[in-house]
């Protein structure tokens, strides 16, 4: 599918110089020799200057050099890619776009991961960064505002991915999550479901689900609708956390049943739809259910699922022809945007809009 727009930032500035041992030297009041002794963990330093000098290059954005001697001012062919998972599903066909498009060049992915820690992620970054990689592609619009300066200072190109609800530091590529959201509550209300279940990931670490969540529910509400209950969990998605979920959510229900439950992605909505065949609830004349992504694993299961196809190779695939794009040719225009529309799939769990006697 076609990206839905492109469109370019005309008010994005380009990254200022790169930062200097001089630059943290004067933020911090300390001399070049120590910042640097600071930086590469040598030497005696009390530790009130130690930490005046990271505090000072962690709100600069500074990340130091490894790339050592006539390569110091070099970059090297390397392009720093930060996910937040390996075992979701989801990220692999991400990576699959990514190299699909990075085989013909000279770079090469390099993959970092978060497990959905800022924190974590700030590490990552930190250490990917100070090899001097050509460009970056990280997940998500948010960051700590450490990881911001970082990617702000890093003068290379910066494409964040997945998500195009929010503002980018550089460039960014994905789907609109709280479109997404709006689209799957429109199709369920047409269908004609008035007891909504929604079961997901705990969304203050989930950004995308939770804007997803946000979309659903302001759509649901303007049909006089809202969630009747909801079930979340901790952790990587599985069918087995799937399952006892919706058992749960369904037995918590039982003296007024849910006619539809809506998850947050496709593995714990493959779960459920298990549990509810193992049990002969009737999907969808009983309960409805959707998940959300489209990956390949809910080809396989007795119903075919009905779901939301993320794009997630056409995303790699973009952000990927961006960072060559831009390391090709330095005069290349910064800050695009590339928004990709999810395509719903209605499978076998999820009635077709109810037509009019």
């Amino acid at each position: 599918m076609e990206p839905m727009a492109m469109s370019q930032d005309q008010d994005f500035t380009p990254p200022k110089r790169p930062l200097t041992l001089r630059d943290v030297s004067e933020a911090s009041g300390v001399s070049e020799m120590t910042v640097s002794r600071v930086l590469r963990n040598r030497g005696d330093v009390s530790e009130t200057t130690r930490n005046k000098v990271l505090e000072a290059a962690r709100e600069l954005g500074y990340v130091p050099n490894k790339i050592a001697g006539a390569l110091a001012s070099s970059r090297v062919n390397l392009v720093a890619v930060i996910i937040p998972s390996l075992s979701n599903m989801v990220f692999p066909e991400v990576m699959t776009g990514i190299s699909d498009i990075l085989d013909e060049t000279e770079l090469q992915a390099v993959v970092g991961v978060t497990h959905y820690k800022p924190e974590r992620e700030e590490k990552v970054l930190y250490q990917m960064l100070s090899w001097r990689p050509s460009g970056v592609i990280i997940a998500g619009l948010e960051h700590t505002e450490a990881s911001k300066a970082m990617l702000a200072a890093a003068g290379i190109p910066v494409v964040e991915i997945m998500d195009t609800d929010g503002d980018a530091i550089d460039a960014k590529v994905g789907i609109s999550h709280r479109r997404a959201g709006r689209q799957m509550a429109q199709a369920i209300i047409e269908a004609g479901y008035k007891r909504i279940g929604f079961l997901g990931t705990k969304m203050p670490l989930d950004h995308r689900a939770r804007k997803r969540f946000e979309g659903f529910t302001e759509t649901l509400a303007k049909a006089g609708l809202e969630i009747a209950d909801q079930e979340f969990y901790s952790g990587g998605s599985a069918l087995v956390k799937g399952r006892e979920m919706t058992q749960t959510i369904l037995e918590r229900n039982a003296d007024e049943p849910l006619d539809f439950l809506y998850y947050s992605n496709d593995m714990i909505a493959s779960g459920g739809l298990l549990y509810c065949l193992d049990n002969g609830i009737d999907v969808p004349g009983d309960i409805g259910l959707a998940g959300f992504n489209g990956i390949e694993f809910i080809d396989g299961l007795p119903k075919k699922l009905a779901t939301m196809k993320a794009m997630r190779s056409e995303i790699g695939r973009a952000a990927a022809q961006i960072i060559a794009k831009r390391v090709a040719d330095s005069s290349a225009p910064r800050g695009e945007e590339i928004v990709l529309e999810p395509e719903l799939k209605f499978g076998e769990t999820l009635r077709r809009k109810k037509k009019p006697f």
